[in-house]
């Protein structure tokens, strides 16, 4: 059975590009989005996904915050996705502090055209990993 998840970014490229990577793993099935913290809480208790991938510069409610609110409303593993999550930056810190399950960053700032050919296979381990389901 298909592991759920959801994307959350403000950018409809990123999210585009996101959902294309995780379409290539029939066991990773996108079943909602949203573009900001606020929509993602919404979001995750309606969908209930399994997995959420999750950007930290968003309006209204960043990713740090609606990873704090999601830690008591789900269960799902929250993999966050961010140009700023590079490293041991404070973002990074913060965001296992949280209960992040991972962190990837994106390899050239918000809008990263490249994160297929730099991170996709990672986006895709990860997720997999997150799921519970076994390495390709």
């Amino acid at each position: 059975m298909a592991k759920s998840v959801l994307v959350v970014d403000d950018s409809f490229i990123m999210r585009t590009l996101i959902k294309d990577i995780l379409s290539s793993d029939p066991e990773l099935q996108v079943v909602g989005e949203a573009t900001n913290g606020l929509e993602a809480v919404e979001k995750v208790k309606l969908l209930q996904p399994d997995i959420i991938l999750l950007d930290i510069v968003m309006p209204g409610m960043n990713g740090i915050e609606c990873l704090k609110h999601i830690r008591l409303i789900s269960n799902s593993r929250v993999i966050i996705v961010s140009s700023l999550s590079t490293g041991d930056s404070a973002e990074t810190m913060e965001a296992r502090k949280h209960g992040a399950f991972d962190v990837i960053p994106k390899p050239s700032g918000s809008l990263s055209l490249d994160l297929r050919s730099k991170k996709g296979s990672d986006i895709v381990k990860t997720s997999r990993r997150a799921g519970g389901l076994s390495e390709c």
